[in-house]
C-alpha cells in the first residue's frame, strides 16, 4: 500500500500541511488577520470580505463554508477573528477536538484594530511555536482528499493533462480515498456520462438536474453561454464548443463510480468520487474544495494558470509542451512528454501520484513558495 507522510489529527484525519489558520469571518476584520497571518512564518490567512447582512441560503452556506475552513485538516492550529461575536464563537467551536483555538471578537479589543493585532500576533506566534513540535507520521493513501480542478484549458488538458488527473483519482479511490469533482456548468454536454456512473438512478437524475439548473440560469438571465463556457481564453486555445470543454473537464474524475453529491462546501459523507455543484470559476471553486476538507488538489492547465489554495497545497499541471517551458516556476507536473507521445498514459500516472504523493509529505509547490493564491468562498443571493 502506498503511504505519504502526513500530520495525524484526533479525527482520524491526516493533514498534509500543519499550518497555523488565521480566519476571519467578517470583511471588516479581513485586513487585521491578514497582517496577522504575515507576522507569523507558518500561519496563512483565509477569509471573506463579507459579514452582517447575508440572507438565507446564502448565508447557511457561507456559514457553512466557514465552518469548514476552520475545521480543515491542514490546520494545526486556529485564530478565529472577527466583529460578529456570535459568528466568531460559532465557526470557533467547528474547530475539532485536539486543535488549539483562540478566538478574537473586535469587540472586546475596544473596536481598536492595532490591539486586535497585537493581540493576534501574540496568540498565532504561540501556536506556530507548539506545532514547531509536531512531527509527520506515515498515513495511507486512502487519507487523501483530492480536489480535482482545471482552468484556462486547451485541447491539451482534454487529451493529456485531465485524463492523467483522472487516472489518479482513481488509484486514491481505490485505495479508500477520497476525490471531489465540481464546475458543475463544465459538465454540460457530458451529463449523461456522468449519470451513467452514479452509483444508483436517484444520483443519476440529481447530477443532471444540477447541470440542468445552471443552464437554465444562464438562460434566465439572458447569458448566451457560447464565449462564456468555453471562454475566450479557451476558444483562443483551440476548444471550440461547451461539449469539447466538458468532456475533457470530467476527464479528471476518471472512470470510478460516482457515491454522491454534494453542495458548495459540504464535506462528502464517505469516500469515494464525489461531485460537488458548484461555480466553474477557480478561486470559488478550490475554495469549495477545501472547506469540503480536501487536503490536495489537482489543477490541470492549458495555456496557464498560477492560483492555488492557500490552505491545500495546489499541484499545478499541464501537457501542453509550451506552457511546460514557457513557465517553469509555475507548473509543477510536465505532462507534455505524455502528449508528444514519449510515454504511455500510465506512466504519466505514475509520475503524477508520485509528486501528489510528495507535496502530501510535505515537498513545496510553486504557488505555495509564491502565496499566489486566496480563500474565496462563493455568493449565492443578495445581501442587507
Amino acid at each position: 500500500m502506498m503511504t505519504f507522510l502526513g500530520y495525524r489529527r484526533a479525527d482520524g484525519r491526516v493533514g498534509t500541511r500543519n499550518h497555523v489558520l488565521v480566519l476571519s469571518v467578517t470583511g471588516l476584520t479581513g485586513p487585521s488577520a491578514r497582517r496577522i497571518a504575515a507576522s507569523v512564518k507558518g500561519a496563512v490567512f483565509a477569509g471573506t470580505p463579507y459579514g452582517s447582512g447575508l440572507l438565507g441560503e446564502d448565508r447557511a452556506i457561507h456559514e457553512r463554508a466557514l465552518a469548514g475552513l476552520a475545521a480543515h485538516p491542514n490546520a494545526g492550529a486556529v485564530l478565529v477573528i472577527g466583529a460578529d461575536e456570535p459568528l466568531v464563537e460559532s465557526v470557533a467551536a467547528a474547530v475539532p477536538e485536539g486543535i488549539p483555538v483562540e478566538a478574537l471578537a473586535f469587540d472586546r479589543c475596544g473596536h481598536d484594530a492595532l490591539r486586535l493585532v497585537d493581540t493576534g500576533v501574540r496568540h498565532a506566534a504561540r501556536m506556530a511555536w507548539r506545532l514547531s513540535r509536531a512531527r509527520r507520521e506515515e498515513a495511507p493513501l486512502s487519507s487523501l482528499v483530492l480536489g480535482l480542478e482545471c482552468g484556462r484549458s486547451d485541447p491539451s488538458s482534454g487529451l493529456v493533462a485531465n485524463p492523467t488527473i483522472g487516472r489518479v483519482a482513481d488509484r486514491v479511490v481505490a485505495a479508500g480515498g477520497t476525490a471531489i469533482l465540481g464546475e458543475t456548468v463544465e459538465w454540460l454536454g457530458a451529463e449523461d456520462r456522468i449519470a451513467a456512473r452514479a452509483a444508483d438512478p436517484a444520483l443519476g437524475e440529481a447530477l443532471v438536474a444540477a447541470v440542468l439548473r445552471r443552464e437554465a440560469a444562464a438562460v434566465a438571465a439572458g447569458i448566451d453561454l457560447t464565449g462564456t463556457n468555453p471562454s475566450r481564453t479557451n476558444i483562443d486555445g483551440g476548444l471550440t464548443t461547451i461539449e469539447e470543454k466538458s468532456l475533457g473537464a470530467v476527464a479528471k474524475s476518471g472512470q470510478s463510480p460516482i457515491a454522491g453529491l454534494v453542495g458548495y462546501g459540504e464535506p462528502p459523507r464517505a469516500s469515494g468520487l464525489h461531485l460537488m455543484d458548484a461555480p466553474a470559476y477557480a478561486p470559488e471553486s478550490l475554495t469549495g474544495f477545501v472547506a469540503a476538507g480536501a487536503n490536495l488538489i489537482l489543477f490541470a492547465t492549458g495555456v496557464g494558470n498560477s492560483y492555488g489554495a492557500p490552505l491545500a497545497p495546489t499541484l499545478k499541471v499541464t501537457g501542453n509542451p509550451d506552457t511546460a517551458a514557457r513557465l517553469t516556476e509555475q507548473i509543477d507536473v510536465d505532462l507534455s512528454p505524455a502528449f508528444e507521445g514519449k510515454e504511455t498514459p500510465e506512466d504519466a500516472a505514475d509520475r503524477l501520484l508520485a509528486a501528489a504523493i510528495a507535496t502530501a509529505s510535505g515537498a513545496a509547490t510553486f504557488a505555495e513558495i509564491f502565496g499566489d493564491g486566496d480563500e474565496v468562498i462563493s455568493r449565492f443571493g443578495a445581501a442587507l
